[in-house]
């Protein structure tokens, strides 16, 4: 497939009964079930809207069942945690891949025996599982509005799966990098060079810094490595913590940026041309031929 109409989502947490104060959070902890299903209910609408329109692929948020948890440490969101495999959200998620027709991916949250992860899993237009990413960065900090608090939620990727994976799918040839993952030399590079096509990039993100360099990393790797970048972020607030998420989701080619063909305020589309990725660079540029080894 050369021509691909692809979606990316853009919401926050949609359950709507989360206490109005910080201190109230451990009330949750018998609503965790209840907090995933109104997550998942609200992506299916999106996924069927954004299918409606075209879409053939799209591409949920990071760790789209739950609100975004990790602003502080507390111990009974792990128990959000699912297997990536025959979990609720992935055995909704595979149904609905199949009715619609449509290349799914969707960040959850991963728990393996003892283990959790920061996990993206692929679903093809049938419902079949392609496979799975793990994060490999978490980060542990604070910026001028919050903080992120990951490593105590889950671990990066152990090697137990493929640490950079391409998905073979209907639509091309897929890689995904997790939020933190952006800013790492060599991940894109990796997955360009194993052959990806459109990369999604999945992220939980605020803050000045983060939002001054949100399009110029995806512009700068792009074009560096020849391939479709997808940026997906949480736009909004979420209560009680009332952080706010920038958004700013959007698709960048080795060309530039490719409109958004979208009018729904919670997913954007935009028309993509695998083409693109096999002409020669208008720049007259052929940086994987000229790229020199020898530098250390």
């Amino acid at each position: 497939m050369t021509k691909v109409r692809a979606a990316l989502t853009e919401t926050c947490n949609a359950f709507a009964a989360m206490p109005a104060s910080v201190s109230d959070l451990g009330a949750l902890a018998n609503s965790l079930e209840d907090i995933r299903r109104a997550n998942v209910d609200h992506h299916i609408e999106l996924i069927a809207a954004a299918a409606s329109l075209g879409a053939e692929i799209i591409g949920l948020g990071e760790l789209f069942p739950a609100p975004y948890f990790a602003l502080q440490r507390d111990e009974f969101w792990r128990g959000m945690a699912e297997n990536a495999e025959d979990g609720p959200t992935i055995r909704q998620l595979r149904e609905v891949a199949s009715q619609r027709g449509v290349v799914l991916v969707a960040p959850i949250y991963e728990r393996a025996g003892d283990k959790r992860f920061n996990t993206a899993v692929v679903i093809d237009n049938g419902g079949e599982l392609r496979g799975k990413f793990r994060k490999c960065h978490i980060p542990e900090g604070q910026n001028e509005q919050g903080q992120f608090c990951e490593t105590f939620y889950y671990s990066a990727s152990d090697g137990s799966s493929e640490l950079l994976p391409v998905f073979d799918t209907a639509v091309g040839r897929i890689g995904v990098t997790i939020c933190y993952d952006r800013h790492f030399e060599g991940m894109v590079s990796a997955l360009a060079k194993r052959g990806a096509q459109l990369v999604f990039s999945p992220a939980v993100t605020f803050g000045a810094k983060s939002q001054r360099l949100w399009e110029l990393e995806f512009e700068v790797e792009a074009a560096r490595h020849n391939v479709i970048l997808a940026g997906s972020n949480r736009r909004g607030t979420e209560p009680p913590w009332n952080q706010p998420y920038f958004g700013g989701s959007h698709f960048v080619g080795p060309n530039g940026r490719y409109p958004n063909r979208s009018k729904h305020s919670n997913f954007v589309i935009a028309d993509l041309d695998l083409n693109e990725l096999a002409a020669p660079d208008p720049s007259g540029w052929d940086l994987r031929r000229d790229a020199r080894d020898d530098l250390g």
